[in-house]
């Protein structure tokens, strides 16, 4: 997806679907397919960062002077930030394009999103490099960086990009010299193009890149999204167990019987330590089990057999000492 005809394609896709009443019953490999795939389940996360793009988007759209406010997703890992963002870019692409539809004989007119990520040990040459080839940019090893930013700025503005995201911000340390020119010329880019940032790492908040100057100015200009692991209980509310009832609900296992999730509610938010990630994938490697082996639902000794990615077995024992 960092790049446009991937992009394009991953936002055009109509993602899975869960079964609906009066469907014809799919076969064994198209529903072992479905929970490998699945679902968006929305989380609080999503539900925040929907509005707040839509939101900045508008505040900022007809802004020229200075950048645009922008947007900045944090947590820890496997807490569904990256999820977050893609559904929202996807959201902004659908959008546009039922609003902007290509004229006859265009495969499409515009490229409202930008995906990027951070690469590892990243200079601002190798980034502004990962900007020009998600639309295609031809650079040459010649080329300065300069001339590689001057033309992604035009070729962005010309192309009608409106949000760009961008993953993996954690990897920036603003203390070193290459850090502190990558900062910059993220900078540099949010001031030249004509659209909203948002950004996304693990635990960001944490990281130097809200130290000294140039973190104080992107704290002044951004907004943080916490997305944190899911509480048990919130005030009156038990965000859990509503957001496993919406997994419980999209699955497509033959003998399930609904309401058996939600009373496991705090084994599961023991075993995931809420954690977005962790708590689909364990119930998705469940539900394909149960496929396998013919039982057809999801059971607590069923999962308690699944072994989950390794932050998730580390908490999960710690709490069982």
């Amino acid at each position: 997806m960092t790049t446009w005809q991937g992009w394009h394609r991953f936002a055009t896709t109509d993602p899975p679907a869960p079964p609906q009443p009066g469907d014809p019953p799919r076969s064994t490999e198209e529903r072992l397919a479905y929970h490998s795939a699945f679902v968006t389940i929305r989380t609080p996360a999503i539900s925040q960062l929907t509005t707040q793009v839509r939101t900045l988007m508008t505040l900022g759209r007809h802004q020229q002077t200075t950048a645009r406010p922008s947007l900045i997703v944090t947590g820890p890992a496997a807490a569904g930030k990256t999820t977050a963002l893609l559904n929202v870019g996807r959201a902004c692409h659908l959008a546009h394009t039922r609003k902007n539809p290509p004229p006859p004989g265009s495969a499409h007119a515009a490229a409202p999103v930008a995906y990027v990520l951070v690469p590892p040990g990243a200079t601002a040459k190798t980034l502004v490099t990962e900007f020009a080839r998600y639309l295609g940019i031809p650079v040459t090893t010649r080329m300065t960086q300069t001339q590689i930013t001057d033309t992604v700025c035009h070729t962005y503005t010309q192309a009608g990009v409106q949000l760009v995201m961008i993953d993996e911000i954690h990897r920036l340390n603003p203390r070193t010299t290459t850090g502190a020119q990558t900062a910059d010329l993220i900078k540099d880019l949010s001031e030249r193009l004509p659209a909203t940032f948002v950004y996304a790492g693990i635990n960001v908040t944490d990281t130097p890149l809200f130290s000294g100057t140039r973190g104080a100015q992107l704290a002044g200009r951004a907004t943080l999204i916490d997305c944190r692991p899911l509480p048990a209980r919130h005030g009156t509310r038990h965000p859990l167990r509503e957001v496993i009832t919406d997994i419980e609900n999209a699955l497509d296992l033959h003998h399930h019987k609904p309401g058996t999730l939600p009373r496991h509610a705090p084994y599961l938010h023991q075993r995931t330590a809420g954690r977005i990630g962790s708590l689909t994938r364990l119930i998705r490697q469940a539900a394909i089990t149960a496929i396998c082996d013919g039982t057809e639902r999801i059971t607590k000794a069923a999962m308690d057999a699944v072994t989950l990615d390794h932050l998730a077995e580390t908490h999960h024992r710690s709490r069982t000492r």
